[in-house]
């Protein structure tokens, strides 16, 4: 071997390094999380479907991610096919899903093939559908259905950057949760119990006896406390 082709192989060696931090099964937004799991279900390549994440955003404090940031349990349902026991987490900046794969590291999931999904948190299951053509586009993309009846409750949750650079400090993630009733094809944003009695206009005061009669505490920071509400509004004959 020449000294020329010495040469060649050590600058494609290192050519091959230099790629490494992208294309290896770790990645350094998430230390060891191949250490105790393997491959999203690896005998099923129809479900890796997207591109490769990355993290634009790790100098910005805190994280874009629901719950947690770490990869939590889940299914996800990809042009009507259901995938059981993935990992997945929920990147709510981006509205989108992301899923552990060992030849890229973390994949984001082709959005045009979900057509819905649901992870597990602190022993409960919240789910998705995707939303779109929607003429509120705050309401495009996923929603976590949070009760179904004639009526159905959805949550928005999205978060967005707080510029601080200005102040000396680091930008910052922060979190907005949005509530909306679906009701006749219509979409009602809620925050609070006169939402819902404007809503009701024609039965304003049954609804007003029912929450004071039930001792209701109904308010935008528990999405679920308007649940009971809806229960009674969706046993109206109409």
């Amino acid at each position: 071997m020449n000294r020329t082709d010495l040469l060649l192989i050590i600058i494609f060696n290192l050519f091959l390094i230099d790629l490494a931090p992208g294309m290896c099964p770790v990645n350094p937004d998430f230390p060891g999380v191949y250490a105790s799991q393997s491959d999203t279900i690896p005998d099923n390549q129809s479900f890796f479907n997207g591109r490769v994440w990355r993290n634009y955003y790790s100098m910005v404090e805190e994280d874009q991610f629901l719950f947690s940031k770490k990869f939590l349990p889940g299914e996800v349902i990809m042009r009507g096919r259901t995938y059981s026991d993935v990992m997945i987490l929920y990147d709510i900046f981006k509205d989108e899903i992301l899923t552990p794969y060992k030849p890229v590291g973390i994949l984001q999931l082709n959005k045009e093939m979900v057509d819905s999904f649901s992870i597990i948190f602190r022993d409960e299951s919240y789910r998705f559908i995707k939303m779109h053509d929607s003429t509120n586009s705050e309401l495009n993309g996923y929603l976590n259905v949070l009760y179904r009846g004639k009526t159905t409750l959805y949550i928005k949750y999205s978060k967005k950057i707080e510029k601080l650079e200005a102040k000396g400090e680091n930008n910052k993630f922060y979190q907005l949760t949005r509530i909306y009733l679906s009701k006749d094809s219509l979409f009602y944003p809620l925050t609070g119990k006169n939402d819902l009695i404007k809503i009701y206009d024609e039965d304003k005061k049954a609804v007003r006896d029912f929450i004071k009669k039930n001792q209701l505490r109904i308010s935008k920071n528990d999405p679920e406390s308007f649940i009971p509400v809806l229960r009674f509004t969706d046993s109206f004959n109409r």
